[in-house]
């Protein structure tokens, strides 16, 4: 697989090969090939998932003057969601480049919005280690951010965590925070138990193929054991 046939399609040149490659495979993959001497993308995927939440959320700061601090929260989220980051991924074909075993081939893999939108994460992890920040942030621009209103367009997102914040903040002036509580199922097609916590109190559980869906799950029970019946 020659991903720097990718990278020069996105206009980069990646000095640091294995790196490259990395974002690119998946865990599955190395099970089938331990010989390689390259890691699993998950990694690289944690590190650009906080590059991605910085960059969109100075760029929302910037862009949006008037914006409360619920509504950029609002904006920053449907940004980073999955389903946004999946559009964004297949629009570069990401997909094409991917590295899976036989078995998350079969499965779907290259279709799957959690893969594609991990990969994409990983993809700006890589940029940011080998260019640095300006360049990862040019890359989410360009990629990203210039297309949110067609890569969310038709889609009605309703903010419980936001809406939940508010909520909390009115009462206690306390932030609620979120706890991962559990995972299950295999790598292709994870479930997310996510737990909304103001502080040691647990408000909320919700369930999700993504955590960011799991977290609206979470916000979302939350409001409704906070709601007098």
């Amino acid at each position: 697989m020659d991903h720097q046939l990718f990278a020069k399609k996105i206009g980069l040149i990646f000095k640091n090969k294995k790196l490259l490659a990395e974002v690119f495979t998946h865990r599955s993959y190395l099970n089938e090939h331990p010989e390689l001497k390259i890691q699993s993308n998950e990694r690289l995927e944690f590190l650009g998932d906080s590059v991605l939440s910085f960059v969109v959320s100075e760029y929302f700061f910037t862009t949006k003057k008037k914006a409360s601090e619920g509504e950029m929260t609002n904006f920053r989220s449907q940004a980073v969601r999955t389903e946004t980051l999946a559009k964004a991924a297949s629009k570069l074909e990401l997909a094409k480049f991917l590295l899976l075993s036989k078995g998350e081939e079969e499965s779907g893999g290259r279709e799957n919005p959690t893969l594609l939108a991990n990969v994409f994460e990983a993809l700006v992890a890589a940029i940011f280690l080998e260019k640095g920040i300006e360049i990862a942030k040019k890359f989410i621009y360009q990629n990203l951010l210039f297309d949110f209103d067609e890569l969310t367009k038709g889609e009605e997102i309703i903010d419980f965590k936001s809406q939940l914040q508010k909520t909390v903040q009115q009462k206690s002036h306390l932030s609620p925070t979120y706890k991962l509580i559990s995972t299950a199922g295999p790598d292709h097609n994870k479930t997310f138990t996510v737990g909304a916590y103001l502080q040691d109190k647990l408000l909320g559980k919700g369930k999700g193929k993504s955590k960011q869906q799991a977290e609206q799950k979470a916000a979302f029970e939350a409001l409704k054991n906070l709601t007098p019946h």
